[in-house]
């Protein structure tokens, strides 16, 4: 099986598990070389902490990860660090027994109880208290989790995957972060890109975004037009696929079944507009600070993997671009998981 067909058949495993309207597009060569560490990521144990901003579809990637290993039989357990009550975290990710506290009425199993056997995905870690991260790292190091009011341990079997949209290792020195539960999550780190930097996937996502739409709705699925798609390829982003879902699902409703045009795009903020000179300036701040959150190799990567895309995926061409040799090139796009299929 190529690396083409081996990344296909992954987006089939997901379209067929992650039971979101939307499996996961790679066409742009970015998206292509995260997936492919995915994959590499999935035929093992090994933990792996999804980086990148926002909306960029960081669970759809971990839900991949789940459905191309050998735990896609058992459950895929989500939880949003950054939507847990305070209070509430250690009891709510590692349950309670019966009189553990006030209001503790019943025993409640934890989500990584519910987990067990399967993965447990940890959306948001970053948010999540030193108190709950010692006994996170517990449940790493041991297999083990402590109940609140447990008068002993419970083994548990579970693969930990992890997201987050802060830069941890700030979050490490800062001291708002453990240092050793850092280096225990992020065993295997894959950076998402934006949107923005993986415009290929624009169109065909846009495309299965309506036609999931079309079937929430009971309608035809609206025909995308040559102005609306250009809008679209055009558009910032700062929102990723979560905005463009949010875009084009207004966008269809507005069209009422019929072509949906440039027009239907247009909403208050401008969206799917391309961008005004403010506009520009607002990113390009916004990116700057993000950059001093970013390791070198990080920027090495996205600067090589966006060359390479808009070279068509041709490896003289990047290289040159680059100012670097082919052989060096090629190096590189390995050790970033890209298997090239041009080599002139």
């Amino acid at each position: 099986m190529g690396a083409r067909d081996g990344l296909d058949q992954a987006g089939d495993l997901l379209a067929a598990s992650a039971g979101g309207p939307v499996r996961l597009v790679a066409e742009s060569p970015a998206t292509r070389a995260a997936l492919s560490l995915a994959m590499r990521a999935a035929a093992s144990d090994i933990a792996v902490l999804f980086e990148g901003e926002s909306g960029v579809g960081k669970e759809v990637f971990a839900r991949a990860v789940h459905a191309a290993s050998p735990r896609a039989p058992g459950p895929f357990v989500a939880v949003n660090c950054g939507a847990l009550p305070e209070a509430l975290v250690e009891s709510i990710l590692f349950g309670h027994e019966r009189g553990a506290f006030t209001g503790a009425v019943a025993r409640q199993t934890g989500r990584f109880a519910e987990a067990d056997g399967g993965v447990i995905f940890l959306d948001e870690l970053g948010e999540l208290p030193l108190a709950a991260q010692v006994k996170l790292l517990r449940a790493l190091q041991e297999g083990e989790i402590d109940p609140v009011g447990a008068a002993r341990p419970q083994r548990v079997n579970v693969r930990v995957l992890a997201a987050t949209n802060r830069d941890l290792r700030r979050e490490v020195a800062a001291g708002r972060f453990r240092e050793d539960l850092f280096y225990r999550v992020s065993a295997f780190p894959i950076r998402i890109p934006p949107l923005r930097a993986r415009r290929e996937d624009i169109a065909p996502l846009a495309r299965r975004i309506l036609a999931a739409v079309a079937r929430a709705e009971g309608v035809a699925t609206p025909e995308l037009t040559q102005d609306a798609l250009d809008a679209l390829r055009a558009a910032p982003w700062p929102g990723n696929v979560r905005e463009l879902e949010n875009a084009l699902h207004r966008a269809a409703v507005l069209a009422g079944g019929g072509a949906l045009t440039a027009r239907h795009l247009e909403q208050p903020g401008g969206a799917a507009r391309p961008e005004d000179e403010a506009a520009r300036s607002v990113r390009a701040f916004a990116e700057d600070a993000a950059m001093d959150r970013r390791t070198l190799a990080d920027v090495e990567a996205e600067h090589i993997l966006r060359v390479y895309g808009q070279c068509g995926g041709r490896i003289s061409e990047t290289a040159r671009r680059l100012g670097i040799g082919r052989t060096t090139l090629y190096r590189k796009l390995a050790d970033l998981g890209v298997a090239p299929t041009e080599r002139r």
